[in-house]
């Protein structure tokens, strides 16, 4: 148990082999100055007697209230829906991959789609009980890799409806095109 031991002497080092990898991704270039600050946070927990948990619950309270009361419910709905694919479709845009370029190009289109309506029918909207946490399901399954959403609505309903007028529209182009 020599990892257990060094983990009780304050020595920080097992943090480097766990979260190495998160550093990178989150851009942290000096990991030192994590391991101070969980030094120092250590210490509080030494001083104060409470552990470390609660340190962090608290302040993921304050966090998060602090987005509500500026943003309410709406705010976080727009983040979660956004956030998270918008960083998908950075990496899917350097990936060889073209199924994720398309995957996420789907899952902006219909999100687009839904956003025109969404600020459309505001005032039906506002009627609906619970509609952001409604919203921020659909918007999961959208984008979840198992359901995949954005996907089927698209093929299922936006597709059927579009691509007549898309098709007609392409169409009158390339006869003035050609005319031209």
């Amino acid at each position: 148990m020599v990892g257990s031991a060094s983990r009780c002497d304050g020595d920080f080092f097992w943090l480097a082999h766990d979260y190495a990898s998160l550093f990178r991704f989150l851009g942290i270039a000096d990991p030192k100055a994590v391991y101070l600050h969980l030094h120092k946070l250590q210490q509080l927990e030494d001083k104060v007697g409470y552990s470390k948990v609660f340190f962090a619950a608290a302040f993921a309270l304050v966090f998060s209230s602090a987005i509500l009361a500026l943003g309410g419910l709406k705010f976080i709905s727009d983040l979660i829906a956004f956030l998270y694919p918008a960083y998908m479709s950075f990496k899917a845009i350097d990936s060889p991959d073209p199924s994720k370029d398309t995957q996420w190009l789907t899952y902006w289109v219909v999100f687009s789609f839904f956003s025109i309506i969404e600020t459309t029918c505001s005032f039906f909207i506002s009627w609906i009980p619970f509609y952001f946490f409604i919203k921020l399901g659909f918007f999961l399954w959208l984008y979840h890799p198992q359901f995949l959403g954005a996907e089927v609505l698209y093929n299922q309903v936006l597709k059927p409806c579009l691509i007549p007028y898309l098709n007609t529209i392409g169409s009158d182009a390339a006869v003035q095109k050609k005319t031209s």
